[in-house]
């Protein structure tokens, strides 16, 4: 074979060969491109269990650069408990462990997070760990996408009182509303759920649910709002008022929306759920350091003040 020839087969078979490659290159874009689609409509639909865990890995992102300038405020009143977590705050004027159990749905698990560490609950832990340097303080994550207040008290026993918890921070009623079920069974619920974690011998903090496009688009979310603070306030319980914060930061201090809240339009992302565990660890801080309260539970051992940041 003339070397002419041998140019134009060796030409013809490099020609070959890019062709698959482009071939490839677009088929693999169009594969990547039609699973971006299909989670985009997963987020859309109504978050049935295995829909939030579609959504969860849909959703992360990363958090906006605007985020970065974005202050983590709310007025003092939202901050505020009106009960003592006397509990929490026997354990710290003794010096001993403190545990603490954040129970909840796919916004405890934390979709919408980054990462694990950037869930609300690990944030928590290093926020109150700031708060009290050399204290033994751990808070165990035990949220479940897509779970209702039903499907979390049947695992009181086995992930919540096995831990035997000072303070437990229950965040409900979201996917409650996202399914158009009726608040009046609910009510029952919640407040049979609050007896038995009291019964447990731990304080309880309430979380209610997020302010999200999503949510906001259920007709029947202010009334899970207000059902929640009732329940709290005849339980004589803490509550964290989460719809009245994010409320504030879009209403009042006009943050838009894609710096606290996931692309999905439902979950929190990194910026929330580090300003969350931040305003959430100031609210267990006083509740638990009051001093007429601490005074009470042990007249003896009063200190209890916070490291100073």
């Amino acid at each position: 074979m003339s070397t002419n020839k041998q140019a134009k087969l060796a030409c013809r078979a490099q020609a070959a060969a890019a062709a698959i490659l482009v071939v490839q290159f677009f088929a693999l874009h169009s594969n990547s491109a039609s699973a971006q689609m299909a989670g985009a409509q997963v987020n859309m639909a109504q978050p049935s269990p295995a829909r939030q865990v579609a959504a969860t890995a849909a959703s992360v992102a990363a958090t906006p650069a605007s985020a970065a300038s974005a202050a983590c405020t709310a007025p003092a009143a939202l901050l505020h408990f009106d009960r003592p977590l006397v509990h929490t705050m026997r354990r710290l004027a003794n010096g001993q462990p403190l545990t603490i159990v954040a129970i909840g749905s796919s916004s405890t698990a934390g979709a919408g997070a980054s990462s694990p560490d950037a869930t609300y609950p690990s944030r928590l832990a290093v926020e109150l760990r700031g708060r009290f340097p050399g204290r033994d303080i751990t808070v165990l994550n035990r949220g479940v996408n897509g779970e209702e207040t039903t499907n979390m008290m049947a695992r009181f026993a086995p992930d919540v009182l096995a831990a035997h918890p000072q303070l437990v921070l229950w965040q409900i009623g979201t996917n409650s509303v996202l399914r158009d079920h009726p608040l009046s069974p609910h009510a029952a619920q919640l407040h049979d759920g609050i007896e038995q974690l009291k019964a447990a011998g731990a304080d309880v903090v309430l979380i209610d649910p997020q302010f999200a496009p999503v949510v906001l688009a259920k007709s029947e979310t202010q009334g899970m709002v207000d059902q929640i603070a009732i329940a709290a306030k005849d339980e004589n319980v803490a509550l964290f008022h989460r719809f009245a914060v994010m409320r504030d930061w879009h209403d009042v201090q006009h943050l838009s929306f894609e710096i606290f809240v996931s692309p999905d339009q439902l979950h929190m992302n990194d910026w929330s759920y580090a300003c969350l565990a931040k305003l959430l660890g100031s609210a267990i801080v006083e509740a638990a350091t009051r001093p007429i309260a601490a005074a009470a539970v042990h007249p003896d051992t009063m200190s209890l003040k916070p490291a100073v940041h």
